[in-house]
């Protein structure tokens, strides 16, 4: 490196910072405490989310062993990579990951300003977009910063010891309730969190029109403790041993390309004979030097070979799966003096594209024998049509397509990431429909538990009206039997008049009691209706809960090639291949090899 943009290295980065930080650098390496932190696996959240089959699973992450320092130092780095695997997800309404940390004290303070407190400002601001749900736990809230309490939505709140957690934990209700635009109610908030006792807890939701107070259920538990570095390994032993054995595959796949790489250089003619200057060529044949990765073994010297070099854009279309990918792609062929001197078909993709080719070669090299058909011009415009047929033989792109979703796999996506989608989406979805069947639901329902509060209305304005007319009724009775029995005249006009009445009011009690059965009747049958359509509304739900599962479903496989008018061929030129020779003449490949996916 020479330059960085328009300025000198040296202007930039002088020598004596550079050599400073080559120093602290080293010394870093040369830790014994280092040590450690370069072993294990990778840390990639998304793997921590999932396991290599997309199954979604839990990962615990144990610091109880560890400095403050060392503590400090992981927990920033492991906010940091989920900040920024947040950052690469679609937005959803959804729950797509949950974030839990115990024992906050320490990394969120309300004064201090450590490493760890931005990226968890970050994600308690931020991650409720992308489907990421936080979890902080802690036994006194004076230890958390006021703008996390204030972004807090849900809130379980036990018994507080001291009147300081009180008040803060007060304020950071008011700044959320605020936030959400609804009211608070200050002195009733204090004398319940006053009156909690043990095992009562103070559900707060910001979603919800007040808070709720609920009771834990007992549980026995035996608290162990936090493991020791000793105790982590015996747990974690079987572990380590499936996941060991399961690299030995991808070792194997690798020593399969290295082999293949080498079988391809060796191909190539008069390697061991090649000689010390560059063959001429006619001014009309362009070549070029294809780049060098790598230090050379020891005992080592470079050989360049020709080569064909071709780069091609491919382009696959299916506007019926909404499918449109272009992939650039560089491949590198021997060039033999055989009767066919070029065979696609033995083509290696490469790493580089034609910008990384060189016109000229910067120090000493041997190159080898230049077969005779790669002097003529005429050979490279024939081997350019033989690459364009080439290409719409072998290439094609393998989708995976699910039959349920109806969604095709990306081009670069593998099956696990393609089924973690499938996924995502199937519960964004069924949550979407989910809502759509409540709000269906929701005013039928309103309207049968309005006619059963004017039905219950009913019943008890008529139970009163045969009440009062049963007693209006017995006391006509009453009067009329005494003023018969004490009366001047045993029977008279009056005597007779009011037994007809008393006998009219105990028909109309008849009739109130009549209509009170009527109300009562209404009321159960407005209750079966909101059975059944309870009933409806489950039977609904649990259709959407019974759809197929992307992680198990079985996923088709679309195989999709270009049509000639997409593929365009960029060049096909001679470039020299850098390879390594030992002493005993055997060759390797120089040039960088492009990875080779699970799905061309």
């Amino acid at each position: 490196m020479k330059r960085v943009g328009v300025l000198d290295l040296e202007a930039f980065f002088p020598s004596k910072d550079r050599f400073a930080l080559a120093m602290a650098l080293n010394n870093l390496l040369a830790a014994p405490g280092f040590g450690a932190w370069t072993e294990g696996e990778p840390l990639d959240v998304d793997g921590l989310l999932h396991t290599p089959e997309g199954k979604p699973r839990v990962a615990i992450v144990s610091i109880a062993h560890l400095s403050d320092a060392e503590r400090m130092f992981f927990v920033s780095l492991l906010l940091n990579q989920v900040v920024g695997w947040m950052r690469t997800q679609s937005g959803t309404t959804s729950l797509r990951a949950l974030v839990y940390m115990d024992e906050i004290f320490g990394f969120f303070p309300p004064v201090a300003n450590p490493p760890s407190k931005t990226p968890l400002l970050t994600l308690l601001k931020q991650a409720r977009a992308f489907g990421v749900g936080v979890v902080l736990a802690t036994q006194n809230p004076v230890d958390l910063d006021y703008k996390g309490l204030s972004n807090t939505g849900t809130w379980f709140i036990g018994r507080l010891q001291t009147d300081r957690d009180q008040a803060r934990v007060l304020a950071g209700l008011e700044g959320a309730a605020g936030g959400a635009g609804k009211g608070f109610d200050r002195a009733g908030l204090e004398r319940t969190l006053s009156g909690l006792s043990s095992r009562i807890f103070l559900l707060n939701n910001v979603h919800e029109d007040h808070p709720v107070v609920f009771e834990s259920r007992w549980a026995m538990s035996y608290l162990r403790g936090p493991l020791t570095r000793a105790q982590i390994k015996t747990l974690m032993d079987a572990r380590r041993g499936a996941a060991a054995s399961g690299a030995k595959p991808a070792a194997a796949a690798k020593g399969a390309r290295a082999a293949a790489a080498t079988t391809a250089a060796a191909s190539a003619p008069a390697v061991a004979q090649g000689g010390r200057e560059r063959p001429l060529l006619p001014p009309d044949i362009p070549q070029h030097f294809a780049p060098a990765r790598g230090a050379a073994p020891e005992g080592s010297t470079l050989l360049y070979q020709p080569m064909l070099f071709g780069a091609a854009q491919v382009r696959v279309a299916d506007t019926k799966n909404k499918i449109d990918v272009s992939r650039d792609l560089a491949f590198l062929t021997p060039i033999t003096g055989e009767a066919v001197p070029v065979s696609w078909d033995q083509a290696a993709a490469v790493g580089f594209t034609s910008a990384d080719l060189r016109p000229s070669l910067e120090g000493d090299a041997s190159f080898a024998e230049l077969p005779p058909p790669a002097g003529k011009k005429k050979s490279y415009d024939g081997w350019s049509k033989d690459f364009a047929g080439w290409l719409l033989q072998s290439q094609r792109i393998e989708l995976l397509r699910s039959p349920s979703l109806k969604a095709v796999s990306r081009h670069d996506e593998s099956e696990r990431d393609f089924r973690v989608r499938l996924q995502e989406s199937t519960r964004h979805q069924r949550d979407q429909t989910a809502e759509r069947l409540r709000q269906k639901y929701a005013p039928r329902i309103a309207v049968l538990q309005e006619r059963r509060r004017r039905a219950e209305q009913a019943v008890a304005r008529e139970s009163e009206q045969a009440k009062q007319q049963g007693l209006q009724t017995a006391i006509s009775v009453g009067a009329t039997i005494l003023g018969a029995f004490l009366g001047r005249k045993s029977v008279n006009v009056g005597t007779i008049g009011r037994a007809t009445t008393a006998a009219r009011g105990a028909g109309r009690v008849f009739k109130e009691t009549q209509d009170v059965g009527r109300a009562r009747e209404t009321v159960a049958a407005v209750d079966e209706a909101i059975v059944a359509l309870d009933e409806q509304f489950k039977a609904e739900a649990e259709t959407l809960g019974a759809s197929t599962d992307p992680l198990t479903e079985e996923l088709e496989t679309l195989a999709l090639k270009p049509t000639r008018q997409n593929i365009s061929v960029r060049l096909v030129t001679l470039a020299w291949a850098p390879c390594w020779r030992d002493r005993a003449g055997a060759v390797t490949p120089a040039w960088e090899q492009a990875r080779k996916s699970s799905r061309r």
